[in-house]
């Protein structure tokens, strides 16, 4: 398997699921609107997808797929099949209580949730219904992420790549087709998330059987709890939980301090960062979820100098993508928005506000981008304490630049076109002028960048990864690429404000030929360059 076109393989699989995402989220928007009932389907699946975020695709994964790979790589298979009908068992039984438990609680985690609904009947009954409906997502969506990493460590990475697009098709079709048919009409929405979630999880179960290793999960819970390896997988999984758990609290202390800020300031937040999700899913998700699989092969046989190889064609291939998005996604803020979303309520000042978050969120794109490269070095190597305490200090760093920055440094400014009479009114008008929503979203991409560099001085300094010789080259010849490329965009796309005036077409039309240009200016002076497309390609590694 070529990790290269495995790459573009997961990539091209996650760039048609947020696009399906986007246009998910215009259905929903054109069907329901913003109203009561919208609100109780948010507060709904909110809570099923949290515990997904947390549990399936974050911790369980991070704590099952290198214990799997060190079965596969020294247990033989018909002890690695036993790994798996052990911890399926485990966790489909405690899935099973756990959404049962959701269901008969739903009244509970509503007011938790959202306690203001309980002053309306309907609206409170509503939400508890809808929770009900949603909450065996989780079921689903853990079972799915486990035959995912199966999939993962089989080197069978399109299908896992592909699953999330089903439940927007569900989202989409629910919507459009079956909302008529219920009363009230969301209760579309609250099945669509039933379907997807099993949707997601049958897809998956054809693949696992053409490679032999479809788990069968029995009701013996106690004789399967006792197995070596799934206490193990357990064990790991308690730092693993700390770790996603810091992320989620950086995002809800942010969204906090956005709540006191200007009115909209959660909004610009929310669309800047829909954005930089596409960069960082495409590359940061991608990337990670190929290389560990091969890290654990590597690490069960002690062949350290490949273990560094690969992680360092990783970092290459991250700067060599991440550092170019950034760059578009900071020159090109303008002309993204408006041609995105500027019509009807969205008026120029959320333009021009959402373009402030999105400059201050391209600083942290590259390191958001190498943390998921950098963190399977540890995880492959079943060592998730490192990982969760950085990501711990950069929960406090995080903070810390939000009060220095909401605070104490309103006078900095997020604007390419920087004259000297802007800051001569600037430095006049330091005390007036804060970053507000835009100093959340700095500090998050420079704190990204604090947590990727710590991961990289921990790999250093435990001897893991030695860099490979040519970075100081690798590293010239980007920077003359990336020159080349701002020069093309900073030339090509016109004045911020002339967007505003284009029609939709001619903003469409623009932004391509400006994204297209820039590319192949790009990537034509790296060929120039001698960088070859040959040079990154890589196979990952298969037990003998």
């Amino acid at each position: 398997m070529n990790l290269l076109r495995a790459l573009v393989t997961v990539s091209g699989m996650t760039l048609l699921s947020r696009v399906l995402g986007f246009v998910r989220d215009a259905v929903i928007a054109n069907s329901f609107g913003a109203g009561s009932m919208t609100d109780a389907f948010v507060v709904a699946f909110r809570l099923p997808n949290l515990l997904r975020r947390l549990f399936a695709e974050g911790a369980f994964s991070q704590a099952f797929v290198p214990i799997l790979g060190e079965y596969r790589n020294t247990q033989g298979e018909a002890r690695t099949r036993v790994l798996l009908n052990n911890t399926a068992t485990v966790l489909s039984l405690v899935l099973f209580a756990v959404a049962a438990l959701g269901v008969l609680a739903a009244p509970v985690l509503v007011w938790i949730s959202a306690p203001g609904f309980a002053a309306e009947d309907g609206k409170f009954a509503l939400t508890v219904t809808l929770t009900r409906i949603t909450f065996p997502y989780i079921f689903f969506m853990s079972l799915t992420a486990m035959a995912a990493g199966i999939l993962n460590t089989w080197s069978r990475f399109a299908i896992p790549a592909f699953t999330p697009v089903l439940l927007n098709v569900s989202f989409i079709g629910m919507a459009l087709f079956a909302a008529p048919h219920f009363d009230p009409p969301v209760l579309a929405l609250a099945w669509a998330v039933f379907i997807g979630g099993a949707l997601q999880l049958a897809l998956q179960i054809p693949a696992l059987v053409r490679i032999g290793m479809l788990p069968r999960p029995s009701l013996h819970f106690l004789r399967a709890w006792k197995d070596a390896g799934v206490r193990r997988i357990v064990r790991l999984m308690a730092p693993a939980v700390l770790g996603v758990s810091v992320s989620q609290i950086s995002l809800l202390i942010n969204g906090q301090l956005a709540s006191f800020l200007v009115a909209g300031s959660v909004s610009w937040l929310y669309y800047a960062d829909r954005l930089m999700e596409f960069p960082s899913g495409l590359l940061g998700v991608a990337l990670g979820s190929i290389l560990l699989p091969s890290l654990v092969r590597h690490h069960a046989d002690a062949d350290s100098r490949e273990y560094a190889a690969l992680l360092d064609w990783g970092l290459r291939l991250t700067l060599l993508l991440a550092l170019p998005a950034a760059l578009g996604l900071a020159m090109l803020a303008a002309p993204l928005i408006t041609t995105l979303f500027f019509r009807g309520e969205f008026s120029a000042t959320d333009v021009e506000t959402t373009r402030q978050a999105l400059v201050a969120y391209s600083f942290g794109l590259t390191g958001i981008i190498l943390i998921k490269v950098l963190a399977p070095g540890f995880y492959a190597r079943q060592n998730i304490r490192t990982p969760v305490k950085i990501a711990i200090i950069s929960l406090f760093a995080t903070q810390l630049m939000n009060l220095c920055f909401l605070l104490g440094l309103g006078w900095l400014s997020f604007d390419l076109e920087f004259s000297l009479a802007a800051l001569r009114h600037i430095v006049a008008h330091r005390q007036e002028i804060r970053l507000g929503h835009a100093a959340l979203a700095l500090s998050i991409g420079l704190a990204a960048c604090l947590n990727a560099f710590l991961l990289y001085r921990g790999l250093r300094r435990q001897r893991i990864y030695t860099p490979q010789p040519g970075w100081g080259k690798f590293m010239a010849k980007l920077a003359f690429a990336l020159a080349i490329m701002f020069l093309v965009l900073f030339f090509g796309m016109g004045k911020p404000q002339d967007w505003l005036r284009y029609p939709l077409f001619t903003r469409l039309l623009h932004l391509s030929l400006l994204v297209a240009a820039s590319a192949g200016v790009y990537f034509a002076t790296l060929w120039a360059l001698g960088f070859r497309l040959a040079d990154f390609r890589r196979r990952a590694a298969e037990p003998d």
